[in-house]
């Protein structure tokens, strides 16, 4: 269900309902009745907003199965755009992740 998806990444973005109320720009108590099935058909724009807060889109929220919505939250996309606009080639960050996986014993 949408509202179980929308509790789901709100949670794990470590965010409150009143934080993400505050992002989308939606009522607290709307959203709140979303996450808690007593609104099932919300309006293609309030996802939208709920959306944006999760850097994914209304169609992701949509969607039944709940691996499809891979999020990458603003911060980690601001950082990799940064490290694309200065240069890092894939191939050097490829080998980071793999030096920190070894690092960490993985």
């Amino acid at each position: 269900m949408i509202g179980e998806r929308i509790k789901k990444l709100r949670l794990q973005h470590g965010i409150s309902l009143t934080e993400l109320a505050e992002r989308a720009g939606v009522a607290k108590s709307y959203i709140s009745s979303i996450e808690r099935q007593l609104q099932t058909n919300p309006s293609i724009q309030v996802l939208d907003k709920i959306s944006e807060v999760f850097n994914t889109t209304a169609e992701n929220l949509l969607k039944e199965d709940d691996d499809v919505i891979n999020v990458i939250d603003s911060e980690w996309m601001t950082i990799l755009q940064e490290a694309i606009d200065s240069g890092i080639p894939k191939e050097e960050l490829k080998k980071f992740i793999e030096f920190n996986k070894f690092k960490q014993g993985k």
